[in-house]
């Protein structure tokens, strides 16, 4: 059997209590709560590390470049202790028929028990000769691969929905993997690229309670694309108030203002950028001064310029758009306090007419 997690941890030297420590730290960035912390250990303590081959596509490797700079947990310890990634053609050192007999080794042994981790996704015209691998169109390699797995995880938005790829008119009819695929649970995890610890807690996820995370109806998993970044944007106070920066670098931007009107598709967007950010929770995008463009959303790359704001927003106590925000607040405020003083006045009167029996 497959070496289980704490046992690659004991023969690397890690104590019990750095173990369980690790184990609560998990917990904590999947939002679990520190209850979890005990499931988590005694699932990675008593289960076999799950086998994933990871496919290419068409793609440009940027889900791999955000999934090495994981933080929480490490990345290392994701694919040398709690995977067995035993294919990965950007990072295995065999190459040509050797790499290739790894999948179909993969497939026989661990039949319905492996993962397909997907980073891009395949061309469907002129017979998928747009994507060849190892002589074949890539097509015919994922399905396959596909066929016989546990459950696809589709990294980025390539995967997801076919990112530039994609983008109209489409000449290659590069597809999302969930549209050539069925019969199999498939996880959307979309951005360009999905920020490293995102991709690492759906794993860890999968792994500790060996099912695929509760998911919205794009195939997104909701703990983490449960809310639009607008939601917990530490610029929104300056939205609801009507502060926007209505030019790169003028007062409005230096003071932090928000960037609606540059084009932020913040509120559109549902991710966890603004509560998890990049680069091990250093920054985001609006975090350093540039509005979010809507990566993780499908056909973000045919919906206008990423300049371009977004129309009919509209939020909890404001009825129109971000160009009128701080004066319908004004209006709602100010009728609210007349409403409040009719009330009190009407109130009053009543008093008065009882104590004089009228």
């Amino acid at each position: 059997m497959t070496e289980t997690f704490y046992d690659v941890l004991r023969r690397q030297g890690i104590t019990r209590r750095s173990f369980l420590k690790f184990c609560s730290l998990t917990a904590t960035s999947l939002g679990l709560g520190s209850a979890a912390a005990p499931r988590i250990a005694h699932a990675l303590e008593t289960k076999p590390r799950t086998p994933v081959l990871w496919l290419h596509g068409l793609e440009c490797t940027c889900c791999s470049e955000s999934f090495i700079r994981s933080a929480h947990p490490l990345t290392k310890d994701v694919v040398l202790s709690m995977l067995s990634l035993d294919y990965d053609d950007t990072l295995m050192a065999a190459a040509g028929h050797q790499a290739e007999a790894i999948i179909e080794e993969v497939k026989k042994k661990y039949k319905g028990q492996y993962i397909v981790a997907v980073e891009g996704n395949p061309p469907l015209n002129e017979d998928g000769m747009f994507c060849i691998q190892g002589g074949r169109p890539f097509i015919d390699k994922l399905k396959e691969t596909c066929a016989d797995a546990k459950a696809i995880i589709s990294w980025g938005s390539c995967a997801s929905y076919g990112c530039v790829q994609a983008a109209k008119p489409n000449p290659t009819r590069a597809t999302p993997v969930h549209k050539v695929i069925s019969g199999k649970p498939i996880i959307n995890v979309p951005g360009c690229p999905p920020i490293a610890e995102v991709m690492t807690g759906v794993v860890t996820y999968m792994l500790t309670f060996d099912r695929v995370p509760e998911l919205d109806r794009q195939g997104r998993p909701k703990m983490f694309y449960g809310q639009r970044i607008h939601d917990k944007c530490y610029r929104r106070g300056h939205f609801d108030a009507g502060q926007f920066a209505e030019a790169w670098d003028d007062e409005g931007a230096r003071k932090g203002y928000c960037l609606y009107k540059m084009g932020c598709k913040g509120p559109t967007t549902y991710n966890a950028c603004s509560s998890m950010r990049w680069n091990g929770g250093v920054s985001w995008p609006v975090q350093s001064g540039h509005g979010c463009i809507g990566c993780s959303e499908d056909g973000f790359w045919d919906k206008g310029s990423f300049y371009d704001r977004v129309t009919d927003i509209k939020q909890f106590g404001v009825e129109s758009n971000a160009d009128k925000v701080g004066g319908t607040v004004a209006a709602v405020t100010g009728a609210a306090i007349a409403a409040h003083a009719a009330v009190t006045a009407l109130a009053r009167a009543r008093s008065k007419n009882e104590t004089n029996g009228e």
